[in-house]
């Protein structure tokens, strides 16, 4: 839907990217409504609760990312003949330039912000937002023809578009993730090829060889498709097309996990025109994004990281892979209907005490079966860790879980960790 003046539309969640869409429909003419579970004060539009929205009144229906798109108010606009559709979807006809767009279950904020920052390095016209940083109908105002548009994309994103096309089209991987959003794995790892379902022949799908999921997706859309994985690391170097790119020991993030996440970057980034030599001094400068196995300081000797964004059981586990023991291992939060169970073996061999804080604490403690303590909240987390955790050890903020328990979000749980880390010095 191109033509936006005179619609009437209403915009459902007020997260950041809600308010974006607003203010992005209201630029354009079209008659907003604006809609939540919860009273907001939202500029230049009425708000009314969810409860009282005019779903069936309406021309068409935006949604955000964190609606479930399963809504039973929305299911009965459609059946009315009204279109639903999500944030990136309304941008989309509207943003100029190119785009690489990135998703996976674990990764995609790095790897998005890795592509930013090579393209940066590289003298190349970018912008970067989606689910990471800025909302995509914002970033509609400052596009232009001859950029890159540098998009992490979330299944929640995804599951709605319909038209959005990326002409690089990235996944890292598919893991079991938001099950209390899509209910079944197959509807999650769905809603993650749609990505693929509207490129075209010209187009590049770069796809994780070693993952299952990813895999399966080179039979969705049409896009040519380019592998990277372990096939494409030799003898510690990592491989890019034909060309040596570097040696993974050089990456100044850790983990394995961020080796593929570099390899994804410099094959999108390679695609986007940057010489592979260009690729390599900008990874060499690369700094890890906040929240993703972030350093945060060393106190007595203790080393503090915050992966707040360790939001799901994998994460986790590819957290507690870079490290090589002695980890005082905090988890916890908001259930997502996870198998924490996975974690044990890592667990066992890597923590010296798993530190259980929020809603999810009684599931985690029945699936791992070893030696936990519920210590509540974070703050209490952080003064037992800081009291038995002697120099050498490393107490890690991986948590597995959503934070909508305790906090508004990851980022505002990251930032409370620094916070009470920082404290510890004072």
């Amino acid at each position: 839907m191109k033509e936006l003046a005179g619609k009437n539309v209403l915009v459902v969640g007020m997260e950041k990217s809600g308010l974006a869409s607003v203010a992005f429909l209201r630029d354009r003419g079209a008659h907003v409504t604006a809609t939540d579970m919860h009273p907001h004060a939202v500029e230049g539009a009425p708000f009314v609760l969810q409860q009282d929205a005019p779903f069936l009144n309406s021309d068409l229906i935006v949604t955000s990312p964190g609606v479930p798109n399963d809504l039973p108010e929305l299911n009965a606009a459609r059946a009315q003949g009204i279109s639903v559709i999500g944030e990136v979807e309304l941008a989309a006809p509207y943003l100029l330039g190119k785009t690489i767009g990135i998703t996976g279950s674990n990764g995609k904020t790095t790897t998005t912000a890795m592509v930013g920052h090579i393209l940066q390095e590289a003298g190349i016209p970018s912008q970067v937002g989606g689910n990471f940083g800025t909302p995509v109908t914002a970033m509609v105002a400052s596009s232009r023809q001859d950029q890159w548009n540098v998009l992490e994309l979330s299944s929640f994103q995804l599951e709605t578009i319909r038209e959005f096309r990326a002409e690089i089209a990235v996944c890292l991987n598919v893991t079991q993730n938001h099950l209390d959003r899509h209910h079944t794995f197959e509807a999650y790892a769905s809603a993650k090829s749609n990505l693929f379902r509207t490129q075209r022949p010209e187009d590049y799908a770069v796809l994780n060889q070693d993952d299952p999921q990813c895999r399966a997706f080179a039979g969705v859309g049409r896009g040519h498709k380019v592998w990277f994985g372990s096939a494409f690391l030799k003898d510690g170097e990592i491989i890019i097309g034909e060309e040596r790119l570097m040696r993974a020991s050089e990456l100044p993030v850790r983990g394995h996990h961020n080796v593929e996440n570099a390899m994804a970057a410099a094959n999108a980034a390679h695609l986007a025109g940057v010489p592979v030599d260009v690729i390599a001094s900008a990874l060499l400068t690369f700094e890890a994004v906040e929240h993703r196995l972030e350093f945060v300081r060393k106190v007595k000797g203790v080393d503090y990281y915050n992966d707040s964004k360790a939001t799901s059981v994998d994460a986790t586990a590819k957290a507690l892979e870079s490290f090589e023991g002695r980890l005082w291992v905090i988890l916890g939060g908001k259930d997502k209907d996870s198998d924490y169970s996975v974690l044990e073996s890592l667990l066992r061999k890597k923590a010296r005490k798993i530190l259980l804080i929020g809603a999810a604490t009684p599931l985690i403690e029945a699936q791992l079966k070893l030696p936990t303590e519920r210590v509540e909240t974070l703050e209490n987390a952080i003064m037992l860790a800081s009291q038995g955790a002697t120099p050498g050890d490393t107490v890690l903020l991986a948590p597995a879980c959503a934070s909508f328990d305790q906090f508004q979000n990851y980022e505002h749980r990251g930032r409370a960790f620094k916070e009470l880390v920082n404290a510890l010095e004072k």
